[in-house]
């Protein structure tokens, strides 16, 4: 059963002396859009100032986490490079140093964001797609004949890597199914469905990717980097050294955030009602695979 720790203060108190680590979302969790949320700033301080390490742990694949950095700090967030871990960096590291790809097909063909073309070139990773203004344009009868011919076709790609695209359009569609037709590997950041900006949702990284696994009979689908893949969660592991059952995740998200959290075997997890999940009853009654150890109305109510 999960606690309820709004206005708990012995509660609070107890909970966040269990951990050393705090892992948290952050869209939907410290902000919405550019809107943060009242008593961020105040409880990710209290949480420092009683020794916790902070992680911002984020599917977010549009920003780079230097990009991610500008904002939390424009947002009054003090906040390292190192201290942020997201989904196209995650990916990027994968595909560099654990993927096998013949030597001849390195590339990676992108739908996404400048976030996934910053990660991707921190690691050397050749890419193409992505921000380029040649594929963000209607598609034109000549495309056709140029891309199932082969002739449009980067010989070099061995990777389709789908992530939030906010200019997606069907030439870029139609460039990714043929490369995955042609044995691309087909991996994504992460596949959230939506994500949830200025008090309401919009359409997340999953949705590009979706089209891509109808095209591909629904038998293919990609490998996901993001929450809750245990991949990104053996990659944070990895890189701040920290005991699991001491580590708490917090989200807003019951399918990523918090079912990351309990498959990682993390010591706990904290929901908060102020992104996706709106009501502590998407997880109460029998047959519930996922309950959060414990839920606030928002973050700032660790305040106490």
């Amino acid at each position: 059963m999960s606690k309820y720790l709004t206005g708990d203060k012995a509660g609070i108190t107890e909970f966040i002396d269990r951990f050393d680590v705090f892992l948290f979302d952050c869209d939907g969790v410290l902000w919405s859009g550019d809107h943060l949320f009242e008593g961020t700033v105040e409880t990710l301080e209290m949480l420092r100032s009683k020794g916790k390490q902070i992680v911002f742990v984020t599917n977010n694949s549009t920003k780079s986490r230097a990009d991610y950095k500008k904002k939390l700090e424009s947002l009054g967030i003090p906040a390292s490079v190192n201290e942020i871990f997201s989904s196209s960096y995650s990916a990027a590291i994968y595909i560099s140093r654990i993927l096998p790809l013949p030597p001849t097909q390195k590339t990676v063909f992108v739908l996404g964001e400048s976030g996934i073309e910053t990660e991707l070139s921190s690691e050397s990773i050749p890419h193409i797609g992505g921000t380029d203004p040649f594929y963000n344009r209607p598609i034109e009868p000549k495309d056709y004949t140029a891309i199932a011919s082969g002739a449009a076709l980067d010989p070099s790609v061995g990777v389709v890597l789908a992530g939030l695209d906010f200019h997606l359009s069907y030439l870029k569609l139609a460039y990714a199914f043929a490369y995955l037709q042609r044995g691309a590997r087909f991996l994504a950041t992460n596949t959230d469905t939506t994500f949830p900006s200025a008090g309401a949702l919009f359409p997340g990284a999953g949705a590009v990717s979706a089209p891509l696994v109808a095209m591909m009979g629904g038998e293919v689908k990609p490998m996901a980097f993001g929450k809750p893949s245990q991949a990104m969660m053996d990659a944070i592991e990895g890189k701040f050294r920290f005991e699991r059952k001491k580590a708490c995740m917090v989200g807003d998200r019951l399918d990523t955030d918090i079912r990351f959290g309990i498959e990682g075997g993390l010591g706990g997890t904290l929901c908060v009602l102020t992104g996706v999940t709106k009501s502590e009853k998407e997880w109460e009654g029998e047959g519930k695979e996922v309950v959060p150890t414990a839920w606030v109305k928002e973050l700032g109510d660790l305040r106490g």
